[in-house]
C-alpha cells in the first residue's frame, strides 16, 4: 500500500514536471529540491514500518533521474536553434549546336540557420551560405548572408521584421531546401524571371487577416542594373554595400483556407534599377502561382511577368517586358518515391516581335531516404531559337535538417 502511495506521488510529479510550459532552469531545481524532501519523508516511513528499503531506493534514484533528465532537455532550456541543408549535384549535358558540353559534379549549397528567441515575442534568424564549395579570388564560388532579421509579434495574428530578408515573392524563393521540391536543379523560370534565391534588406509587416488569407508588405532595397545589364538575376545586389538611392516595394496576398490548396499573388515595384546612374529605369513584377495537393497527387504552376520602361530597349530590344511560366504535375508512388513532369518557358526579350523564348521539358523521380533527405534524378530537354539549349541526365542528393 505504502509503495503505491509512493508510485502516485512520484508519477504525479513527473506529470506535473512534464506538462509545465517549458520550466526554466531554476523552476526544474525547485521541483527536484521539493520531490527529494517528499521522498527522504516516504523513506523514513517505510524505515519506520520495517519495509524494504532498499527497493524503495532503487524507486527513489529512478525518479530523480527522470525528472532531471527533463530539466536538462534541450527544449526547456535553449533558446538558440541550429539548421541547415545542402545539396550535391551531377550535370550530365550536349548542347543542341554539339559545340558544347556540361559533364561536373559540384556542391551547390551547404546552408546553416541560427535562431535566438529573445523573448515570446521577439526572435532572430539568420542563413548563412557557402556555394560551389570554395569560396574566394578566382574560385568557384562565394560566402552569402542570405537572411539576418528580427522578428516581433505585434498584435493578434501581426508580425514586422527588419534586416536581410529573403521576399515572399514565388514558390521556390522562400522554401527552397532540396527535400522541398522536384528536380535536381531549380526551376528555369523562378530563377531567371522572380529570380530566385531573391533577398533584400529593409522592413516588412505579415499576418493573417482572416482565416487562411494572409498578406505580406515590405519596403526594401532594390535591383541594380549595371551599364549593359537588362536582366533581373544580374541585377541582385545581395545587400553588399547595395546601391539604394530608390527603394524597392513589394506586397502579396496568399490564401490557404481550403485544404490542400495555396493561391498567392504578388505584386512588386522597382523605382529605378539603375539606381540614379544614367536615365531612370523603372519596373513591376508581377507574379501568381498555384500549389494544390490532393492525396498523392500534387500541381505547381507559376507566371511571373516583368514590365520595364521602355528606355532600357536602349540595352536590349525587347527587355521591356519578361515572363516566364510553368506547370509541374507529380505523383507520390509510396511514402519514399516520387514522380514529376514540368514544363517550363521564360524569355527575357519577351517584349521583341522575334522568337526568344527558352522551352524546356523535364522528367524525373525523387527518393526520400528520410523526410528530409532526398536522391533525386531527371531528364531534360531545352530548346532555344539558337539552338545552344542543353539537353541531359542531372542527379543529385540533398538534405535540410
Amino acid at each position: 500500500m505504502k509503495k503505491q502511495l509512493l508510485a502516485t506521488i512520484i508519477g504525479l510529479n513527473i506529470t506535473a514536471a512534464a506538462q509545465a510550459a517549458t520550466p526554466s532552469l531554476e523552476e526544474m531545481w525547485q521541483v527536484i529540491q521539493q520531490q527529494q524532501s517528499e521522498i527522504a519523508s516516504l523513506k523514513q516511513q517505510l524505515r519506520d514500518n520495517d519495509t524494504r528499503l532498499q527497493e524503495t531506493e532503487v524507486i527513489a534514484e529512478a525518479t530523480i533521474s527522470a525528472v532531471e533528465q527533463i530539466a536538462m532537455a534541450p527544449a526547456a532550456t535553449s533558446k538558440t536553434t541550429f539548421g541547415g541543408y545542402g545539396e550535391l549535384h551531377y550535370n550530365s549535358l550536349d548542347r543542341d549546336d554539339s559545340q558544347a558540353s556540361k559533364d561536373e559534379i559540384d556542391f551547390h549549397r551547404f546552408v546553416m540557420f541560427t535562431g535566438h528567441q529573445f523573448s515570446e515575442n521577439v526572435r532572430f534568424f539568420s542563413e548563412l551560405e557557402v556555394e560551389h564549395s570554395i569560396a574566394g579570388e578566382g574560385k568557384a564560388g562565394e560566402i552569402e548572408l542570405e537572411q539576418a532579421y528580427i522578428e516581433w509579434d505585434l498584435a493578434g495574428q501581426h508580425r514586422a521584421k527588419a534586416g536581410l530578408f529573403i521576399l515572399p515573392v514565388g514558390i521556390i524563393n522562400e522554401t527552397h531546401e532540396p527535400n522541398t521540391f522536384y528536380g535536381t536543379e531549380r526551376n528555369n523560370v523562378e530563377k531567371n524571371i522572380i529570380p530566385a534565391t531573391w533577398w533584400e534588406g529593409g522592413a516588412a509587416l505579415n499576418g493573417e487577416i482572416s482565416p487562411g488569407l494572409f498578406y505580406d508588405i515590405a519596403v526594401h532595397s532594390g535591383l541594380y542594373l549595371a551599364a549593359g545589364e537588362y536582366k533581373p538575376r544580374d541585377g541582385r545586389q545581395k545587400v553588399g554595400k547595395a546601391k539604394a538611392d530608390d527603394m524597392a516595394f513589394t506586397g502579396r496576398l496568399k490564401y490557404t483556407a481550403i485544404p490542400g490548396l495555396e493561391i498567392a499573388a504578388s505584386v512588386q515595384v522597382q523605382q529605378d534599377v539603375h539606381q540614379g546612374e544614367g536615365e531612370a529605369i523603372g519596373g513591376t513584377l508581377f507574379e501568381t502561382h498555384m500549389a494544390w495537393q490532393r492525396d498523392d497527387f500534387q500541381l505547381r504552376a507559376l507566371y511571373a511577368q516583368w514590365d520595364f520602361d521602355s528606355a532600357i530597349n536602349n540595352i536590349a530590344l525587347g527587355a521591356d517586358e519578361q515572363s516566364g511560366f510553368y506547370i509541374e504535375p507529380s505523383y507520390r508512388i509510396s511514402e519514399k518515391l516520387g514522380l514529376f513532369a514540368r514544363y517550363s518557358e521564360y524569355d527575357n526579350l519577351a517584349g521583341s516581335a522575334v522568337d526568344t523564348a527558352v522551352e524546356q521539358f523535364d522528367i524525373g523521380l525523387n527518393y526520400w531516404l528520410h523526410p528530409n533527405v532526398v536522391f533525386k534524378m531527371d531528364y531534360q530537354n531545352q530548346d532555344t531559337p539558337s539552338k545552344t539549349g542543353y539537353d541531359g541526365f542531372n542527379m543529385g542528393v540533398g538534405y535540410s535538417f
